[in-house]
């Protein structure tokens, strides 16, 4: 089962997941975040995905926090396409004494999830604050511009854009964009909106354009994907 609440540091989801007893693996798709994550009590960084990301069916539950497209580097002190499509351990890029200090923390916790969310503020009040021009990317992103008009609403050229948005969020603002887009219809299409309508609401050139970056992104065709969520 899986479920989420809201994070004290701001646009942060906190969430568990526990074993839903038919063994079935995980997938986990891409959505422009990153993680912490607790298991049996170590911590694990999540990197940004550019496809599905498949998890092994767990006797035991998780916890995690995702944050918000382009935070997480600047709180974990490393750039997110260094982790893009990987699971690391806090232990290989923190010392191993804060580690252990904040997994005693976490462990302590009245839950893991509450514990993550406490380190979490902790380090969020001595890491620089995120730039701006990323919050206001994403938002552009999100809500279907395109990557060139809202370059050039931020006064960055396209080479800057690009080495800015591989250090906040694993990848260029193109592949950003997409992933962005490809959340839009999966929410459009898990609350019941034909696929048509969904394509282009979610601004896709058709509903072929919306099938093939689906199973590009997910591995899934999108009905099959769709009824793994029931």
């Amino acid at each position: 089962m899986y479920a989420e609440r809201p994070s004290r540091l701001p646009g942060a989801v906190l969430w568990t997941s526990t074993p839903s007893g038919d063994g079935a693996p995980g997938r986990v798709l891409p959505d422009g975040c990153m993680d912490l994550l607790w298991h049996e009590g170590r911590l694990i960084v999540a990197g940004p995905d550019t496809h599905a990301f498949l998890t092994e069916a767990a006797p035991t539950g998780w916890a995690g926090l995702r944050f918000y497209p382009g935070t997480a580097p600047a709180l974990l002190g490393v750039p997110a396409h260094e982790l893009r499509d990987r699971r690391v351990e806090l232990a290989d890029l923190w010392p191993a004494g804060e580690v252990r200090r904040i997994t005693a923390r976490v462990n302590a916790a009245a839950d893991p999830a509450t514990g993550l969310d406490e380190v979490a503020l902790l380090r969020a009040a001595g890491a620089a604050a995120p730039e701006p021009a990323l919050g206001r990317l994403v938002a552009a992103l999100d809500a279907g511009r395109t990557v060139a008009s809202t370059a050039d609403e931020l006064g960055l050229g396209a080479r800057q854009l690009h080495r800015r948005s591989l250090t906040a969020f694993g990848y260029g603002p193109k592949t950003l964009s997409r992933v962005l887009r490809l959340q839009r219809a999966l929410r459009l299409a898990r609350d019941g909106t034909a696929y048509a309508e969904t394509a282009v609401t979610a601004g896709y050139a058709d509903q072929a354009h919306l099938a093939r970056d689906v199973k590009e992104f997910t591995g899934l065709p999108l009905r099959e994907l769709l009824r793994q969520d029931l």
